[in-house]
């Protein structure tokens, strides 16, 4: 992984712009990433997408009994154009911890709760989970994108990203044309 430089909020709000250019109907699955244990990532080009298990081999499932599974937040999504901003390099997104990237506009208006969105052979549904930043965010991107993605702008755009849940199974790819239903 390169090494890169924290943007700053004023370089980030310039990228609005791109951000909102982000596909409204039709978008693409631009990675997937696994997290087979904590702390762990894996970058895969295929996965499975299960009713029961979330993103098969990913560490969601696989909670400790006195953790209890959360449905509402079995997928974590965050938009591709986004992490291309705030990570600078594709090598680094890997580390927001998210399963899927997508560039499609991830926003309440756009993609209000109960949406469900068909990727491969797959279907998810958006829950009313947010999904916020934290410490290991603001050490991995800096303050400012932890700003940035937190504004009354970022969290009704969803910068952050959002959480849905499988709702039909199936296989996707990274590639597959992600499309509202």
């Amino acid at each position: 992984m390169s090494t890169v430089t924290h943007l700053g909020m004023a370089e980030l709000e310039q990228s609005l712009d791109e951000i909102r250019r982000s596909p409204k109907e039709d978008g693409e699955l631009a990675l997937i990433v696994r997290r087979p244990q904590s702390g762990e990532r894996e970058v895969i080009e295929a996965g499975e997408l299960s009713v029961a298990e979330g993103l098969v081999g990913d560490n969601w499932s696989t909670r400790t009994p006195d953790v209890p599974l959360e449905p509402e937040r079995q997928l974590t999504i965050m938009n591709a154009r986004v992490a291309g901003l705030l990570a600078q390099d594709e090598d680094r997104w890997e580390l927001f911890g998210d399963q899927l990237y997508i560039d499609l506009e991830l926003s309440e208006a756009n993609l209000p709760v109960g949406t469900r969105l068909a990727m491969g052979e797959a279907v998810i549904e958006v829950t009313p989970v947010d999904h916020t930043g934290c410490k290991k965010f603001a050490e991995r991107f800096g303050v400012d994108a932890v700003k940035f993605v937190s504004t009354s702008v970022g969290k009704k755009m969803r910068l952050r990203g959002m959480y849905a849940k499988v709702v039909e199974p199936g296989s996707i790819r990274a590639g597959d044309a992600v499309r509202k239903l």
